[in-house]
């Protein structure tokens, strides 16, 4: 399942969750109508704790098709090396090395950590990492995109857990609030840009006071390169707006310098898989224009929405689809890079949820293929009616609607 659909069909199913009071019963819930649903690989699952004295896990609960082992049956940490390294990778595919396991037919199996992180040293003085809970699921295969549906499930599983804490203890500060407010729209630049031959102009409109949808303009120290990047924090509130400030001051510090853009995204998801161990990930899409007349644009998408470029004369768009994993999901991920060329009248548009899965009074979302409507329609107008009218139209279609995010389009036009 497709990375974004993943996490949507995830956050519906956490919309329901009933009010327990035990997180092992939270998670053996939304683990049941995972394995329910037809649409994700996973058939199966165990669910491991750990214990207070943060030396072994014990077996909580198993649940859909798996091979049935004994009640509480436990792994001691040292002896069961997978969950330091679980808590390095937090999810990973492994070959089932305890004997008794082995017996009960298991060879190979999945896991991800759920949960809080503790930080830990062994007798050497060494510092590890272990998860709250482990799960072992079941797929109907160890192949394709596994790893990232199981980076996915952590991450949506852990931030439940960590939102439940949070909710509890602390209620929202409207003084606060109002300041979170004024430092993210610090970070937004002025809407409208010029570059050489392309023109840009960019909206963002959060849905709460606070969002986690951002766009930027960085414009590399020799003014030869322009960096145009999008990204959208999965979290909500407070958490997405610090997810959002962050990615964007780390982009302004590695995409200014003649840096290897594969490598500027690689190193920023490390860094987001460090800070942010307990939130949900980031999507992004980063570009970036050159000063030539040949039109290049190299970018990387990190699991954003698609952008849409329209090339000039014609009546069909070309999708920009992700070029690597959403960021934060897991540590040392690969990205890659690719290119399109801007002749003149060449548009790309970028944007995010807001936009495309804003609903109606029937639930039906907007959609990709009334933005290709809109583009081709606008496709003369300059980037700010383009950019306006995009957002009018989504604002219209959506007015009866119960569904909303923030919504964030850039439009970026070749005009010589």
């Amino acid at each position: 399942m497709e990375q974004r659909k993943l996490y949507r069909t995830l956050e519906n199913i956490t919309k329901e969750v009933p009010k327990f009071k035990k997180e092992e019963e939270l998670l053996c819930y939304v683990l049941d109508q995972i394995i329910k649903n037809e649409e994700i690989n996973i058939k199966g699952g165990r669910l491991w704790k750990l214990n207070r004295k943060h030396d072994a896990y014990s077996l909580s609960r198993q649940m859909g098709n798996v091979k049935l082992i004994k009640d509480n049956y436990m792994l001691k940490v040292e002896k069961y090396p997978i969950f330091k390294k679980v808590g390095l990778f937090r999810s990973l595919i492994a070959e089932e090395t305890d004997e008794y396991l082995i017996e009960k037919g298991i060879y190979h199996y999945s896991a991800t950590g759920v949960g809080d992180k503790f930080k830990l040293k062994d007798k050497k003085g060494e510092t590890y990492f272990l998860y709250k809970y482990v799960m072992a699921l079941n797929a109907k295969s160890l192949e394709g995109d596994l790893l990232n549906t199981l980076n996915i499930i952590s991450m949506t599983l852990s931030s439940i857990l960590r939102t439940k804490h949070i909710e509890s203890s602390v209620k929202e500060n409207m003084q606060e609030l109002e300041k979170a407010r004024e430092i993210q729209k610090s970070i937004l630049p002025e809407h409208e840009k010029d570059f050489g031959n392309y023109e840009m102009f960019g909206l963002s409109v959060p849905d709460k006071i606070v969002g986690g949808d951002f766009f930027d303009y960085l414009e590399s120290e020799d003014k030869e390169r322009l960096g145009i990047a999008i990204g959208d924090a999965a979290s909500k509130g407070i958490s997405a707006a610090a997810q959002a400030l962050y990615v964007s001051g780390a982009l302004k510090m590695g995409a200014g310098f003649q840096n290897n853009i594969n490598s500027v995204i690689s190193r920023i998801n490390n860094l987001v898989y460090e800070t942010f161990p307990y939130e949900r990930f980031v999507t992004l899409f980063y570009c970036e224009l050159l000063k030539d007349k040949k039109g290049l644009c190299q970018f990387v998408n990190a699991g954003q929405n698609p952008p849409l470029f329209l090339k000039s004369g014609k009546r069909k768009t070309e999708k920009l689809s992700s070029t690597g994993p959403v960021l934060g999901l897991a540590p040392y991920q690969r990205y890659y890079s690719d290119s399109i060329n801007f002749d003149i009248n060449d548009l790309l548009v970028l944007y995010t949820d807001g936009i495309i899965e804003a609903t109606n009074e029937k639930f039906e979302f907007f959609g990709e293929d009334r933005i290709k409507e809109s583009l081709i329609k606008y496709r003369d107008l300059s980037v700010k009616e383009i950019s306006q009218r995009l957002l009018q139209d989504v604002t219209l279609f959506s007015s009866n609607g119960i569904y909303s995010d923030d919504r964030t389009i850039v439009v970026i036009k070749r005009v010589k």
